[in-house]
């Protein structure tokens, strides 16, 4: 399986708070903050849901 970096660019305020748990499930907690997943069917939709607060990099 391939892995994804995803990186937080963009502040979770004013977001839904839908988005705001998804942002949290994905292990971004703050902006800058970096992490990588598996890119798995389930991680790629969480990073669909929030595309216009984070930066993916494969």
């Amino acid at each position: 399986m391939a892995k994804v970096k995803v990186k937080q660019v963009k502040s979770k305020i004013g977001s839904t708070q839908r988005q705001k748990l998804t942002l949290e499930a994905l292990g971004l907690k703050r902006i800058n903050a970096v992490v990588e997943h598996e890119a798995t069917p389930q991680i790629l939709g969480m990073i669909r849901k929030v595309k216009h607060l984070v930066i993916v990099e494969e």
